[in-house]
């Protein structure tokens, strides 16, 4: 069989390349909006020019078929394409939800920033938010995880259940704010 005939792919692609079905809203905030969108406008003016430009001059140079600089450029286009495809897709299908804007403050809803105990008595500060901007290490975590759909709805004082790999484990909300970031 013909290389031409034949796909690369990478790990990330089958994740990446999955925009959230058409029945599920894509919440995100007005920062995330803004950061996904920055990411685009960086890809398609910036990185994809100087690509094209290398695999320009790497054409130029003859043979493709041993020729690292158009490969990999070529490999790069790819990646390049593939990504800004994925965040179009994201951006066309996302709801923008202010959490500043919230009128319900005293229950836990997209946005919120939640402190609450576990049963081994740590306390955690976590902030819902959408699927595209979740980063555990910064304690922002998605509004469809297993931790924000237990959180939802609840209120201060109220105790949850939140079922991880370990089992049931019990969770008290200490407090919920919403700002601006």
């Amino acid at each position: 069989m013909s290389k031409s005939f034949t796909k690369d792919t990478d790990d990330d692609e089958a994740v990446e390349s999955a925009p959230a079905p058409s029945n599920v809203k894509n919440y995100m905030t007005p920062q995330g909006f803004a950061a996904l969108q920055e990411e685009l406008r960086r890809l398609m003016r910036v990185e994809r020019p100087k690509v094209v430009e290398v695999v320009s001059w790497a054409a130029g140079n003859g043979d493709r078929s041993e020729n690292g600089d158009y490969i990999y450029g070529k490999k790069r286009l790819r990646e390049i394409d593939r990504r800004a495809r994925y965040l179009t897709k994201q951006l066309e299908s996302s709801v923008v939800v202010d959490p500043s804007q919230q009128k319900n403050r005293d229950q836990v809803f997209f946005g919120a920033t939640v402190t609450y105990v576990r049963e081994d008595n740590t306390e955690h500060t976590v902030t819902l938010v959408g699927v595209d901007e979740a980063e555990m290490a910064q304690g922002k975590i998605s509004w469809n995880s297993p931790m924000a759909k237990a959180l939802l709805k609840s209120r201060v004082g109220d105790a949850v259940e939140v079922r991880t790999p370990s089992g049931i484990d019990t969770i008290e909300v200490l407090a919920i704010r919403y700002e601006e970031e």
